[in-house]
This record gives C-alpha cells, sequence and structure tokens, in this order.
C-alpha cells in the first residue's frame, strides 16, 4: 500500500513538475474561423495555443511538401546533397500534373532552384525532382517521409506521395501540420530564403515565379511557409509569421474557398500575436562565479543551459514577471562542463513558470598534491 502511495505522488510530482514548464494551454476561445480544422503553435515552445478539430484526418493537398522540404533540407544541413548539385529532371517528375513549373524530361536544373519553385509556386514536378534526388526513387523518398512523420509523433498522419496530389490513404492532420512545419522553421531557418519571396525568376530569368500564399505580401512579419488545394482537399495553409521575436504557425485546413482560408489564418495570427508574449529566461544580470574547492581555478562560470531559453505568456503579464537565481555557495574540483551548479526560476507572482538549469561553462580540474602543496609553500613565503 505504501510503496503504491508513494509511486503515486511521485506520478503527481512529475506532473506538477511538467505543468510548471507550460504556463499556456491551448484558449477555450472562440474565434471566427469557418476552415474545418485549425491550430495555432508558438515555435521555440511548441505551445498550442488554439486548437479545432486539431486530430481529424484530412488531406493536405500541397501542404504535404512541408515534409519534402524538411527531408530535402535535412539532406542539405547534412552535407549529402548541395544546393548547386544540378538534378536531371527523370520521364516521372516531368509527367506530375497539378501546379508545376513544366519541367522537361532530361533538363537540368540546380537544386536551389528546385528549392524555390516548391517553396514559390509549388509545383509538383520540383518536387518529385527534389525527393528523386535525396533518396533516388520517389517512393522510396515517400517511406523516409513516413519514417520522419513518425519520428516526430505525427500519428495522425499517412503520405503516399510528396507532392498532396489526391490519394487514397494519403492524410494528416491539423496538429500533425504544425509539428513538421515546426522542425522545418526551428532547424532549418534557411529554409526563409524561399518560403519568404513574393516574385522570382528560375531558368536564367526565363520561368516567372509567383507565390501562392499571398500573407507573403499582405501580412505583416509572415515568413512562409506552404499553401495547399485541392477539390477533395479544399483549401489549406501552413502559414507562418514572426513579430517581437515571436513565430507563430497557423494551420488551416479544408477552408471553403481561398479567401476564407487566408483570412482564418490571420485571424489565428492576430489572436496569437495580440494575446501572447515570449519572454527570455536568460538571467537578466550576470550570474556570479561559484567558488571551487580543491580546483586548478577558484571559481566557475554558472551560465543557463539552454541557450535562448524563454517562456511564453498572456502579454499582459509579460511586464511583470520576475526572476530568482539559486546557486551552489560552493562546489569541489574536479567541475565538468555542463554540471549543474543552480537554477533560475521565472515567475508570475508567487507562480513558477519556468525552471532554467545553471551549469558550469567549463571544467575545472582538481588540483594535484604537488599543486596544493606548491601554493601552500608560495604562501608561507608571502606570509614571511
Amino acid at each position: 500500500m505504501m510503496k503504491k502511495l508513494r509511486r503515486g505522488a511521485c506520478l503527481l510530482m512529475a506532473l506538477l513538475c511538467a505543468l510548471a514548464l507550460w504556463p499556456v494551454r491551448a484558449a477555450a476561445v472562440e474565434l471566427p474561423i469557418t476552415s474545418r480544422a485549425a491550430l495555432l503553435m508558438e515555435k521555440s515552445t511548441g505551445q498550442i495555443l488554439y486548437a479545432r478539430n486539431e486530430h481529424e484526418q484530412l488531406e493536405p493537398a500541397s501542404v504535404t511538401k512541408v515534409m519534402t522540404l524538411l527531408l530535402t533540407m535535412e539532406a542539405i544541413d547534412s552535407g549529402t546533397i548541395h544546393y548547386d548539385d544540378v538534378v536531371t529532371v527523370s520521364a516521372d517528375a516531368a509527367g506530375m500534373g497539378g501546379s508545376q513549373v513544366f519541367l522537361a524530361e532530361g533538363e537540368q536544373i540546380t537544386v536551389e532552384e528546385l528549392l524555390k519553385a516548391v517553396c514559390v509556386a509549388s509545383g509538383n514536378d520540383a518536387a518529385v525532382a527534389l525527393a528523386e534526388k535525396v533518396a533516388g526513387v520517389h517512393e522510396l523518398f515517400v517511406e523516409q517521409m513516413n519514417r520522419r512523420a513518425a519520428e516526430l509523433g505525427m500519428e495522425d498522419t499517412h503520405f503516399v506521395n510528396c507532392t498532396g496530389l489526391t490519394a487514397e490513404g494519403h492524410v494528416t492532420s491539423a496538429h500533425d501540420i504544425a509539428l513538421m512545419s515546426r522542425e522545418l522553421i526551428l532547424h532549418h531557418p534557411d529554409i526563409r530564403r524561399f518560403t519568404t519571396i513574393w516574385m522570382d525568376t528560375i531558368r536564367n530569368g526565363a520561368f516567372q515565379l509567383a507565390n501562392t500564399n499571398k500573407l507573403i505580401r499582405f501580412y505583416d512579419g509572415a515568413t512562409g511557409l506552404k499553401t495547399g488545394y485541392t477539390a477533395s482537399a479544399g483549401y489549406c495553409i501552413s502559414a507562418t509569421a514572426e513579430r517581437d521575436g515571436m513565430e507563430l504557425i497557423a494551420v488551416i485546413m479544408k477552408a471553403p474557398d481561398k479567401d476564407a482560408r487566408t483570412k482564418d489564418a490571420k485571424a489565428l495570427l492576430n489572436y496569437g500575436f495580440s494575446t501572447y508574449a515570449l519572454v527570455s529566461a536568460a538571467p537578466q544580470e550576470p550570474l556570479t562565479p561559484v567558488p571551487v574547492a580543491m580546483g586548478t581555478a577558484d571559481a566557475v562560470q554558472p551560465i543557463a543551459e539552454t541557450e535562448n531559453a524563454s517562456v511564453l505568456v498572456e502579454r499582459s503579464k509579460a511586464g511583470g514577471l520576475t526572476q530568482t537565481v539559486t546557486l551552489e555557495p560552493q562546489v569541489t574540483a574536479p567541475v565538468a562542463a555542463g554540471q549543474r551548479l543552480g537554477e533560475l526560476s521565472v515567475l508570475d507572482g508567487d507562480t513558477v513558470l519556468v525552471t532554467v538549469p545553471l551549469v558550469a561553462q567549463e571544467a575545472v580540474a582538481r588540483r594535484s598534491w604537488g599543486q596544493v602543496f606548491t601554493q601552500l609553500l608560495r604562501m608561507a613565503v608571502f606570509a614571511a
């Protein structure tokens, strides 16, 4: 019986600690959303600020290409492929229907121009060409898409192709689109070079591109990301925008028309920017070094374990937050780099919103007995 009580107490404490890291919940507010499903997420924390039918499995249309872009950017950042690599367009890529940039079989085009064609013009042919560059064949790329979706916890998702063209069983959810969108913009910020383009060209200026995402031109702070439409999917978008250091992801699925898609995405973004603020959890004042006993250095500098740590709060509370810092009075060498030395807490009144571990910036070795003896001898000489 006592074991069960202790186990229950431990679980309760773990839950309370987790809740302390998530001061904001998806609000139960009514927004003028006409689309079937919607979700609003903050990028750095991953916190959901609004959700409606967020786990309903729906067709994503070309918003599918967020995963295509994610796998491509991962391949680029890992050095597997490069922006200036030349891709020879296959018959399969050239034969794709729907939105396209009219690639011809055998045409040679760089990875960078294919990315531009996908991000700006939503080219299905360009998406397949990228898929074949990354994985060799389209089918293997789709397998990679589904594996990556599973790794990201996208439990509502199954991909059949890399384009979003209508196919049986090709489904995802507003929640899962937000997850893959966050992964893309959080870890591959260079994608903005393409998703923020309003108009551009490829093929040495011979082919004009215009962005299918009108928010890029008409919404302050818009950074992307991807639109989609088919007759069965309706109008979809993963819209991203940044203001005052906070980037939001607004997902809309199955909007009745193009105007409703834009209006709903703007409503989500406006709600997020007007209601919430991202507050830095970095120390407001320089941290005092922690004394080190028996070390080759007399003290070690504490730093925040998480660089650029932040907390998401209601905008009305952002100006009234306070910080407390707790540090060990002394540590004994050896001290490892990253060793915990204390913690910094951000508070709203008496409520702890987030706690950030403070750790050693560098390692401090333990003095040898010879070093200790030498120091004692030196001290004795100076004392005399």
